[in-house]
């Protein structure tokens, strides 16, 4: 199979089937609905003294938000990406580039990643797969990453989506060496990512002895790229890996179980998967997360909506998310961790015996 057609067309599809909204988990939620914040009726403060900047790997940011990474690689990803840069730019909030595959065996897609032109200021992530990783030398990610000016690199693990994928990845040794040679060498902070699958804590603790400077967990209970891929396999014919798909949609780590299992590690936690709302972004923070991520949602507001669509959007997750904190009596989205809060059963179960 040629790769530099194929990747493309997946690409394609993966846009398309998340505009659609069809392959969410099915059975499985984020659990976040379980961290029920408890509400201060004596708040003593203007709701105007409530301050949602923070630092997060040395860039300042306007709010605990970040738009996550989403796409990158065919044409039609170049508007996307510029509309999602711009409006992040706008709100002095995070960006992620989706995978750069693409770009390493299609130089000419480089163009459809490049947002510094309109985005000079933000935090922005680069992004490549562990295997990917894996393959390529120190100098060629380096190369990589600084020909679209990210801060940081974040290096996707998905193993569950690569199994379920007709001709995906099959051999996954080495990631921990990986991960150790891009933080000694790379002289960029390095980002373990999940793609929909959660981190356990056995993973979060072995990202964080290679010396990752941040963990995005994207847990379960959003978008299941192992649904997308199982869409993917159906449509081409493939019986045997529709029926795999079919097996283990569902399969993950639900995203509010996998904060709190890596909250005490004292390493910044980015939570992705299944983030809808700026109550979601909230409870998030209220576990332990420094930063909240959406993407399918923010994908769907652009498509709907255009640049506006997206900024209006972001704008009303960043009031919910003030809204909350004011709520709680807290003056910073960091204070919400300390917030007093009530864990449903089943959140509670997860924490207790997957620890």
């Amino acid at each position: 199979m040629d790769q530099n057609s194929e990747i493309p067309r997946r690409k394609g599809d993966h846009l398309s089937l998340v505009a659609q909204g069809r392959v969410e988990f099915r059975e499985r939620g984020t659990l976040l609905d379980q961290v029920h914040l408890i509400h201060q009726a004596l708040p003593e403060m203007h709701v105007e003294e409530v301050d949602l900047s923070c630092q997060f790997l040395r860039k300042k940011l306007a709010a605990p938000l970040m738009i996550s990474a989403m796409t990158g690689g065919i044409p039609e990803a170049e508007a996307i990406n510029k509309d999602l840069a711009k409006a992040a730019q706008a709100l002095g909030i995070g960006f992620g580039l989706g995978s750069q595959r693409a770009m390493v065996l299609n130089p000419q897609m480089a163009s459809t990643y490049q947002v510094r032109d309109v985005a000079p200021d933000i935090l922005l992530l680069a992004n490549l797969g562990m295997v990917q990783a894996r393959q390529m030398s120190t100098g060629e990610i380096r190369s990589l990453v600084e020909a679209v000016g990210a801060d940081a690199l974040c290096i996707h693990l998905n193993p569950a989506m690569e199994l379920v994928q007709p001709g995906g990845d099959r051999d996954f040794r080495g990631g921990v060496e990986t991960l150790k040679r891009l933080c000694n060498e790379l002289g960029k902070p390095i980002i373990a990512k999940e793609t929909g699958c959660g981190m356990s804590r056995r993973a979060g603790i072995a990202a964080k002895e290679a010396g990752v400077a941040a963990i995005d967990i994207s847990g379960a209970g959003g978008t299941s790229w192992v649904g997308v891929e199982t869409h993917r396999a159906g449509k081409a014919g493939d019986r045997a890996s529709h029926e795999l798909g079919e097996a283990f949609w569902d399969w993950g780590i639900p995203t509010a179980a996998s904060i709190a299992m890596l909250a005490d590690l004292q390493l910044p936690l980015i939570a992705t998967g299944g983030l809808r709302n700026g109550m979601d972004v909230a409870r998030a923070l209220a576990l332990g997360a420094r930063l909240g991520g959406l993407a399918a949602p923010v994908f769907r507001a652009q498509q709907q909506g255009g640049y506006e669509g997206i900024m209006e959007f972001l704008q009303g997750i960043i009031a919910a998310i003030k809204t909350a904190t004011f709520l709680t009596g807290c003056q910073r989205p960091a204070d919400l961790a300390k917030a007093s809060k009530v864990l449903g059963a089943d959140l509670r179960a997860w924490i207790e015996q997957a620890t």
